[in-house]
């Protein structure tokens, strides 16, 4: 996989003029266990004080000469240790363009979403990449009660709305439900 944000998080927010900037393909997955828990991964930019955190899904991006499952079932493994089949992914549930402006990067995603049940398991964070480890700061699982109650930042904004579509049984062979252009910056992409 390849990381788009630098291998070591900077210390201090540079001019968010002169951010890098860059866009990508990228997977994101609602991982559903038995007991209707999501998992999510608290992620953060260690380049601001204080430190922002936001809860998002596993995924990441599709790496040359993958197909959009092949990174989906890649992304999982990686970022979860759990294995699976390609087969047991529904979807695409939804589609984005998100631009997520960080404080040593501008990142525009062209994302899918997708939906996997499991049954519960222990999470392994074992093949997450130096950037995960350095700003992933922990990972829960997630009733809908739990998240609708939350006061904290959980991208995308629209995951209940996509959970809704696997719930009503409204995501086997339709489209993707567009999300439309979206931004989810720690830092305005300016």
């Amino acid at each position: 996989m390849t990381d788009v944000r630098p291998v070591r998080p900077v210390l201090s927010a540079p001019d968010p003029d002169t951010r890098p900037r860059n866009r990508r393909r990228a997977m994101r997955v609602l991982l559903v266990d038995t007991e209707d828990r999501l998992l999510l991964f608290r992620d953060s930019d260690p380049g601001i004080t204080p430190v922002p955190t936001f809860w998002i899904t596993p995924g990441g991006g599709v790496d040359p000469g993958e197909t959009d499952l092949e990174a989906a079932v890649r992304e999982i493994e990686e970022e979860t240790g759990l294995v699976i089949d390609a087969e047991a992914l529904v979807g695409p549930l939804a589609e984005r363009v998100v631009v997520h402006g960080y404080s040593d990067v501008v990142t525009t995603q062209d994302e899918l979403f997708w939906f996997v049940r499991c049954d519960p398991f222990e999470v392994s964070i074992d093949g997450h990449t130096e950037v995960e480890q350095a700003t992933m700061t922990a990972h829960q699982w997630w009733t809908r009660a739990d998240l609708e109650s939350s006061a904290e930042d959980i991208w995308p904004r629209d995951l209940l709305a996509i959970w809704d579509q696997v719930a009503a049984g409204d995501s086997v062979g339709a489209a993707p439900l567009p999300l439309g252009d979206v931004d989810e910056s720690t830092v305005a992409p300016s």
